[in-house]
């Protein structure tokens, strides 16, 4: 696979973050070295569009990956455009835990933090 004309995305996740994608990784014993994240933006949620996180085995032909270290992001290139630059966070407060995602190319969001209109 030649990466050499595929563009750049972006994606910073945060060591908390991080934390809980290898525990998700395990229980799902997806294999680091070829599986990891898929970070997607769908059409929905209240502001336009929804973030979509989900754990995979190995990443599609038309991927963008982004090395996280010990595992890898996956992009679409849909996807690509919309979440360059993102930030993705995972924070336990009392109303419950979760991934959260800062995004530099948002115009608009919502309070639910996963959604948003660009």
């Amino acid at each position: 696979m030649s990466t050499m004309n595929q563009p750049e995305v972006l994606v910073t996740v945060t060591s908390a973050a991080s934390t809980e994608v290898k525990k998700f990784m395990e229980q799902e014993n997806v294999d680091p070295a070829k599986g990891g994240l898929r970070v997607s933006v769908q059409p929905g949620g209240c502001s336009g569009f929804k973030y979509g996180l989900l754990i995979e085995d190995e990443a599609a032909e038309d991927d963008l990956i982004v090395e996280q270290g010990e595992w890898r992001v996956f992009v679409d290139p849909f996807s690509a455009q919309y979440i360059n630059g993102v930030t993705i966070d995972y924070v336990s407060s009392m109303q419950g835990s979760g991934f959260t995602f800062k995004n530099p190319n948002a115009t608009g969001g919502c309070g639910c933090g996963s959604s948003f209109s660009a």
